[in-house]
């Protein structure tokens, strides 16, 4: 028997909420994950449509990575990597990342615990760089609106979504952004992909201008924007954004903390765009959740700026106590090793086009569905108060969240951001699970959607 909820049960705070949001309401509890499903403290069985937070991707209570964890802690549970200390799984771990980079010219990496470590990571090391190559005054990031770049005040500054820093400024100077590549909303109305995709590389090229080429040390920006709603820029977009930072020196920061190892149907993001960043971020699906961890990895050109210096400027005066953590690093490899060895960006490629198939309906069937898109195993159901305006519906509608309840109810967990559904389930997907997740929404919209 299920023992009533009561909200002083538990002493945390829900992240990206208001904490009185959740005085009075019932939580999700998940007690088990096996495979592609979870299940709650009620003993239902869901079907797990987000993959924990985008990063499960090899599936739940995997033996191979449990097993790898395990013989790590036998071994040795903990030690760190500053002053010159290493230990074998980070070696193994960093030596396998260069290996699967070889394509993008990558050669070092740094080590964090998360998404928002790795961005910051990232932004440090780009203005770095400039100091190292003797121009110190590029220190301005441009990025997209919309963009998601973590929590850590770098990461939050060049992020392009207003509320991760509504109570949080002042902000790091220096940022600003520019429009997102997406066809469904756009300033311009812009139907046409290539056209589009010309018109916010343009944006970007009148942005260093303005500032000026000497000011900007790096562009940044996700592949696929994941927080912001699935926002799948056009096919021109990112190999234009390559030639216009060639043109000007500014380097390319690739945040692939979601899109890295399969989840875009690449093996990363960028890759699908037939692209090579400067810097590439990962984490999310570089553990699939696991164990905690994050890897910013280097190209050559920042390589060699590090190499050549003899001097103070070249001083790492960055990391963290857990980076490059030995349990997580050893679930890395084991994880690698399922994502290669049963090619899941290539399942996440096929999987995700069959549910996109299947979802496009959406939009004619139920009212308040004004755009379904996605690529890969990213797919969001854009949620509308009327469809010829692309109107949003409005923050205290409630529509997504209702409909993500009912979703669950009928066998799959999805997730509701603002009047959005997301869904990113385990690349370990097949079609019957993809009909499952079609199932649930169905029921759900036809009971919430009326």
């Amino acid at each position: 028997m299920t023992t009533p909820y009561n909200h002083t049960d538990y002493r945390f705070w829900h992240p990206m909420a208001h904490p009185n949001e959740w005085a009075e309401r019932e939580p999700l509890r998940i007690v088990k994950g096996d495979g592609l499903y979870i299940w709650d403290d009620k003993g239902r069985k869901m079907l797990d449509g987000f993959a924990g937070l985008w990063c499960v991707n090899v599936g739940h209570n995997r033996p191979e990575v449990k097993a790898a964890i395990a013989k790590q802690m036998d071994e040795l549970a903990y030690y760190q990597l500053f002053d010159g200390v290493s230990h074998p799984m980070a070696e193994a771990l960093s030596n396998r990342l260069i290996q699967m980079t070889q394509q993008e010219d990558m050669r070092r990496v740094l080590y964090g615990m998360g998404g928002s470590d790795g961005v910051e990571t990232a932004l440090k090391v780009a203005r770095q760089y400039w100091i190292l190559q003797g121009k110190p005054q590029r220190t301005r990031f441009i990025s997209l609106k919309n963009a998601y770049h973590g929590v850590h005040m770098g990461g939050t500054s060049v992020s392009g979504l207003p509320i991760y820093r509504l109570n949080y400024g002042p902000m790091l100077e220096g940022c600003t952004q520019i429009e997102s590549p997406w066809q469904y909303r756009n300033p311009w109305n812009c139907d046409d992909p290539d056209t589009l995709g010309k018109l916010v590389a343009e944006q970007l090229e009148r942005e260093i201008l303005y500032y000026g080429p000497d000011t900007v040390a790096a562009f940044i920006a996700e592949p696929v924007q994941g927080a912001g709603g699935v926002i799948v820029p056009p096919a021109n977009f990112w190999p234009l954004v390559r030639e216009i930072c060639d043109k000007y020196g500014v380097l390319l920061i690739a945040d692939e903390v979601v899109t890295g190892f399969g989840r875009s149907g690449a093996m990363f993001g960028s890759r699908g765009w037939g692209v090579k960043p400067d810097i590439m971020v990962f984490a999310k699906a570089l553990t699939a959740g696991y164990v905690p961890l994050s890897a910013t990895v280097l190209n050559q050109r920042i390589e060699a700026a590090y190499l050549d210096n003899r001097d103070a400027r070249g001083l790492l005066m960055t990391g963290f106590t857990y980076g490059g953590h030995p349990l997580a690093c050893a679930a890395g490899l084991a994880v690698l090793d399922i994502v290669e060895q049963e090619n899941l960006p290539a399942n996440a490629a096929h999987q995700g086009e069959y549910l996109l198939g299947q979802l496009l309906p959406f939009e004619s069937r139920f009212r308040s569905v004004g755009n379904v898109r996605g690529k890969g195993l990213m797919l969001a159901l854009d949620l509308v108060e009327d469809k010829a305006s692309k109107r949003s519906l409005a923050p205290d509608n409630g529509l997504a969240f209702r409909i993500a309840e009912a979703a669950r109810d009928a066998g799959a967990v999805v997730r509701p951001v603002g009047p959005k559904l997301v869904l990113a389930p385990p690349l370990t997907i097949d079609k019957a699970g993809c009909d499952t997740l079609v199932m649930a929404l169905q029921t759900a919209f036809e009971k919430e959607d009326r």
